[in-house]
């Protein structure tokens, strides 16, 4: 069946979609980001020709900025040991990287994160994990680090300290923006959590003092690196799970974001070690996630757990909409809408909402040119089926769109 909706003409809306637009201090061809997913392209935490053609690929496809996934700001921000660590050994590969985004015409982003409690990574120094107050660390379980201690007041000012060294390394390596990971569970997420933060001094409690270290972060990059990079800040609508941070609470972060002068806001949500599959809309890729585990109790634990831990969520269009229309209503500072943007419509429908811009995910590992080929009117909407298998992938051989696979495709009706 022909997709008849890539043959009307652009709205006004849509097409304001696919205008120059200013981040900040940057002007981007348009207001399409391709958001952060982890590649799985960084063997011993450095980058590799594959990341580079990966985001070179994107680039090409025009899209107005593409993200590099999570650079860990230290050894001990990694959640395991093949991330990208942001050290000065890295800046070389990263600026080939940059060069081959900025030769496309597109900008290019790098997300700086730290896990926090949320690690199995026993080749960091002083692997026990640590975040904002004690509890158990399931993800790391069967590498023997079951529990998160809690951080000193030594190593809050060292987190400061990373995040601000990694913005400057990222600025040397030519990147023009830089996304600090305020969500899905990672440190500065579990220290916005009212479910995860419960210390008692004044770094936790009210959200005003669970507020101070992720303020302090964006404070010490933003003084890193100066007013010509663009900082963008993720951060969650909802984690996903009860007692967790609610859309009432992210509207006051937003506010405090807004007036900490982050240039925009990228809505999220979701808390990977309690509600994983809350961003990922669809199916649930057990089988693949089993055969790709390495290790064997950890293999075990997916197939016999897996099926009662991983709650799963229908895909729907835009299924951050609802919420992120109260942020919108609350704010002035740009917004970037994410989640379930796979078509024009969906496009159009953003930018009549008021959203300054767009982050997509699957879409454009499905269909690198998508933005492309919406401009051209050769398609409509991502061929996207939100398998999820794309998941699977980057612990494979590095993520990429399984429907390229003649042989696989015919098995993703039902992943599980």
């Amino acid at each position: 069946m022909s997709d008849t909706s890539s043959f009307r003409p652009l709205s006004a809306f849509e097409a304001r979609a696919y205008a120059p637009a200013t981040l900040g201090p940057l002007q981007l061809r348009n207001r399409i980001i391709k958001t952060a997913t982890y590649e799985g392209m960084t063997p011993g935490g450095k980058p590799s020709q594959q990341l580079i053609d990966h985001h070179t690929q994107l680039a090409a496809g025009g899209v107005g900025m593409t993200t590099v996934a999570y650079g860990a700001v230290s050894a001990r921000g990694r959640t395991f040991a093949e991330q990208l660590t942001v050290v000065p050994e890295v800046v070389p590969g990263l600026r080939r990287l940059t060069d081959a985004v900025h030769a496309h015409g597109a900008r290019v982003s790098l997300q700086l994160g730290h896990c926090g409690g949320f690690s199995k990574d026993r080749t960091a120094p002083r692997p026990h994990p640590r975040g904002p107050s004690p509890g158990w660390n399931t993800y790391g379980l069967m590498q023997g680090l079951p529990r998160v201690h809690a951080m000193s007041l030594a190593d809050i000012q060292q987190v400061i300290d990373d995040f601000a060294t990694a913005a400057r390394l990222a600025v040397d390596a030519g990147f023009d923006a830089l996304e600090l990971h305020l969500g899905h569970g990672y440190l500065l997420s579990q220290w916005l959590s009212p479910a995860v933060n419960r210390r008692t001094d004044a770094w936790g409690g009210d959200l005003d003092r669970r507020l101070r270290l992720p303020l302090a972060v964006v404070e010490a990059v933003r003084r890193a690196v100066g007013q010509d990079i663009a900082l963008v800040a993720k951060t969650n609508l909802s984690d996903g799970f009860k007692g967790g941070l609610e859309v009432s609470e992210a509207i006051e972060i937003g506010r405090a974001l807004e007036r900490a002068g982050v240039d925009a806001i990228l809505m999220s949500g979701g808390f990977v070690s309690k509600t994983p599959l809350y961003l990922l809309r669809g199916a649930r890729p057990l089988r693949g996630m089993i055969a790709v585990e390495k290790h064997p109790l950890q293999k075990l634990a997916i197939a016999t757990a897996g099926p009662f831990v991983m709650r799963t969520y229908p895909f729907e269009e835009l299924f951050f909409l609802d919420q992120a229309r109260k942020l919108r209503a609350a704010l002035q500072l740009p917004l970037v809408l994410l989640g379930g943007i796979v078509s024009r419509q969906n496009l159009d429908q953003a930018m009549r909402e008021g959203f300054d811009f767009v982050a997509l995910g699957r879409a454009l590992i499905a269909q690198p040119t998508l933005i492309q080929d919406f401009v051209a009117g050769t398609a409509g909407r991502s061929r996207c089926t939100h398998c999820n298998e794309c998941m699977v992938e980057m612990d494979r051989n590095g993520v990429r769109c399984v429907l390229d696979d003649a042989e696989a495709s015919p098995e993703l009706e039902n992943s599980d």
